[in-house]
């Protein structure tokens, strides 16, 4: 009689693979490529004659080379390196914002990216609206907005400015509206890019709870920070990017300590 695959598994004592058992994101050998101008180009008119003589010179550069990386629900992980290695890249991928030149990625879960508090924003709307919008961008059905638009009201703590449309918003108040926004989803994974300053302290506290509240329910998050003691508060792995490689992967503590030394030798 023929086995099924768990039977065979049991048999041979090899673990059987579920879907639990599977990360919650794969990064396997990926490839990032931009074209680069490299000539500056003083406006639209001069952009378009250069473009029709043919004499814009592009270049490719390769932001990611060759990454791979695995994610287990539920990890929290930082992604360091210097400004142009290719963290902030990562996270776009992982978000689907931008597809990988060469390369698999796979993302098991619904994705809260905060990577640029207020992108997506109308800023000729009010900011009752934008919550609607902004939601929808994220992929929540409206009937789930309006159950949580009193939470991402009170979390805000913009009551007075719902009917306010966001061009008379501060920097501050756009981003503590659009961390309330993206923060209030319960999401599976949590993109975090240098957003974790915004608003006055009991706000950064504030935030700081919530995401605390998110890693005992099981979230898993990303975070890219140039704050060592941010990472080391937030995360248990580091993820080294430099030059658009990967250096190293590790326990957070041990990864930051060879990564702030190599900074040390190294000053950029």
């Amino acid at each position: 009689m023929k086995k099924n695959k768990k039977e065979e598994a049991v048999m041979s004592h090899a673990p059987v693979e579920t879907q639990e058992e599977l990360p919650i994101i794969e990064f396997s050998d990926v490839e990032m490529e931009f074209y680069m101008g490299t000539e500056k180009i003083d406006g639209l008119k001069e952009f378009f004659i250069k473009f029709i003589k043919g004499k814009i010179d592009r270049t490719k550069k390769k932001v990611l080379d060759g990454i791979s990386f695995n994610v287990k629900k539920g990890e929290s992980v930082a992604i360091i390196g210097h400004n142009g290695a290719g963290k902030s890249t990562t996270l776009k991928i992982i978000t689907g914002i931008l597809k990988p030149t060469k390369g698999s990625v796979k993302v098991r879960g619904n994705v809260a990216p905060l990577l640029n508090l207020g992108a997506g924003f109308d800023f000729e709307a009010t900011a009752k609206e934008n919550i609607y919008l902004n939601g929808a961008i994220l992929g929540h059905s409206k009937k789930e907005l309006e159950k949580k638009y009193n939470d991402i009201v009170e979390f805000s703590e913009l009551h007075d400015y719902m009917n306010v449309p966001l061009k008379n918003f501060s920097s501050g108040m756009v981003a503590r509206l659009g961390f309330a926004i993206a923060i209030d989803v319960d999401p599976d994974i949590l993109l975090i890019d240098e957003v974790l300053a915004v608003g006055d302290e009991n706000f950064r506290q504030k935030c700081a709870k919530k995401i605390s509240e998110l890693k005992e329910k099981g979230a898993t998050f990303i975070v890219v920070s140039h704050s060592m003691g941010q990472i080391k508060q937030l995360c248990q792995r580091a993820i080294w990017i430099e030059n658009s490689k990967l250096v190293a992967d590790g326990p957070v503590d041990e990864i930051c300590a060879k990564y702030e030394e190599y900074c040390r030798n190294n000053k950029h």
